[in-house]
């Protein structure tokens, strides 16, 4: 079987780009086969660009996110296009808008009300990162008058706090790393967003930690636009059987991840 790998534009973005010439076409997903390639949205900080090339890469959580498009645009014979969003609601708009064909994000209500969801691919908890000293020891410590925490604007793990905050004051900022230096700054007592992201920013922070308490959980999964029956039926069942398969756990590994689980398969399919 025969690879490529190229770079190429859209709409002004630098997209990365991944080919596996395959198999047969399924009448659910022939309009991607038609158009040859499956385009997908990523928002920072998934991804990131090589400062000469330009070309995108995957970061943190993209990382495994990308192994697992292009498994799935080998199983379809299409090219992969990674198409860069700086926030998630401009992700979230480019799948709305038919911009892009799929992309990765947390479930939530208001989400699921925008785009269809397959079944979650990994969970991961959300928590704070703590500077050196912090007198912050639990969740229900942090909930206090004066205490600010930094988070990411339409984030679902702010999302998730603000359902559970009653004291605390947010902080918002545009991006995780931006949310980032609010806290190196001093400007917040606490950042709050997924394990993952605020383990490896504690490596980042000198006496740093991050809290083994949990607010609630990142429930990852793939989200197309609505009314595409037949696409999100074709991913739903890539997706439970990259679980089953162990593809998704590779993925994890592959990435090293810290702070990830595998979401546990549906009932139907074990």
């Amino acid at each position: 079987m025969k690879r490529r790998q190229f770079i190429t534009l859209l709409g002004g973005a630098t997209v990365s780009s991944h080919k596996v010439w395959a198999q047969p076409t399924d009448s659910r997903v022939a309009d991607l086969v038609r158009a040859g390639k499956i385009r997908v949205a990523l928002f920072l900080p998934l991804y990131a660009k090589d400062p000469v090339t330009g070309e995108m890469r995957g970061n943190l959580d993209g990382v495994f996110l990308i192994e697992i498009i292009h498994a799935l645009a080998a199983r379809l014979g299409v090219e992969t296009q990674l198409v860069g969003y700086p926030t998630p609601p401009e992700a979230m708009s480019a799948i709305k808008a038919g911009v892009c064909d799929v992309g990765f994000f947390g479930i939530d209500p208001v989400r699921a009300a925008e785009v269809d969801f397959s079944p979650p691919l990994v969970q991961e908890d959300y928590t704070y990162l703590l500077p050196a000293g912090s007198s912050i020891h639990s969740i229900a410590d942090s909930d206090r008058p004066g205490i600010r925490i930094a988070v990411v604007r339409n984030h679902a793990s702010t999302a998730a706090l603000s359902r559970v905050l009653k004291h605390a004051e947010l902080v918002y900022a545009e991006t995780p790393d931006t949310t980032l230096e609010l806290l190196r700054t001093r400007q917040a007592d606490a950042m709050a967003s997924a394990r993952p992201l605020l383990l490896l920013y504690s490596d980042q922070m000198h006496g740093s930690r991050v809290l083994e308490d949990r607010y609630g959980a990142l429930i990852l999964a793939m989200a197309v636009r609505k009314e595409q029956p037949g696409l999100l039926a074709y991913i739903s069942g890539f997706v439970e059987e990259a679980k089953a398969s162990g593809l998704v756990k590779r993925a994890v590994e592959h990435a090293g991840l810290r702070g990830v689980e595998v979401a546990p398969l549906r009932e139907a399919t074990r």
